[in-house]
């Protein structure tokens, strides 16, 4: 399993921020698309109070709820997965 994994869908405006800022970082994450699958989407409402929001981020058990640059970055710095 992937240090970083994003939970988000391909048509998400910020699901593909998040992820072409992770690929700007050079941070390797894996990508879960909710739309094709369902356990992954109950798992995202189960963290987001039954809401789907994407994306997602779990940084080695944070879990990040749309996040913004800032605030990958940070959660990033903090798991020692950039500088």
């Amino acid at each position: 399993m992937s240090d970083v994994r994003v939970y988000g869908a391909d048509w998400c405006e910020d699901t593909m921020a998040t992820r072409e800022q992770l690929d700007q970082l050079g941070v390797k994450y894996e990508y879960v698309d909710v739309d094709l699958d369902k356990a992954a989407e109950a798992w995202i409402k189960q963290k987001n109070g039954q809401k789907r929001k994407t994306p997602t981020v779990d940084v080695r058990g944070e879990i990040l709820i749309e996040p913004n640059e800032r605030e990958l970055v940070q959660a990033l710095r903090d798991k020692g997965l950039t500088k």
